[in-house]
């Protein structure tokens, strides 16, 4: 739900204008994050492809993931891993270009800006997926390992 109340009010902001041109309250949260990656501050259209794609794809997603949790629906786990790998490529390919050219939109001088900003508030779009990447596993794993004792004992 974060990619439709605080990535949505960033894509809008972006497709009229820029992050730095603009006022209100989103537009402030956008500014102060800015100052850690500039990119989200001047409509940069890698970012706003992605958080385009992202609101709109991963939110569907997320609503069908917890309507399949709610629902004990069997395809519950291949949504969940679909959305996992989405947020995954999503951050992949945010940060990973500015890596390749040397970052030079993000600002890591400051303990803020990069503890906080940068490496916590992104490390947990990679933290939730990896571990909920890790409940799917598991629990297709258990469901495998329980439809093989089950053709085994059938067999016998």
């Amino acid at each position: 739900m974060v990619h439709v109340t605080l990535e949505g009010p960033f894509v809008y902001l972006s497709l009229v204008g820029t992050v730095a041109s603009s006022e209100g309250m989103f537009a402030e949260l956008w500014k102060e994050y800015g100052k850690a990656d500039q990119r989200w501050l001047f409509s940069d259209p890698t970012i706003v492809s992605l958080e385009l794609l992202t609101v709109i794809l991963d939110t569907f997603l997320a609503l069908l993931l917890i309507y399949a949790i709610l629902r004990d629906k069997y395809y519950r786990h291949f949504v969940q891993i679909s959305l996992c790998v989405c947020e995954l490529y999503g951050g992949w390919m945010t940060f990973c270009p500015d890596w390749l050219v040397g970052s030079p939109n993000l600002n890591t001088s400051s303990r803020l800006y990069l503890w906080v900003y940068l490496v916590f508030f992104n490390g947990i779009w990679v933290l939730v997926p990896v571990l909920l990447l890790r409940q799917s596993w598991s629990a297709l794993r258990r469901l495998h390992t329980h439809q093989q004792a089950a053709a085994h004992n059938k067999h016998t």
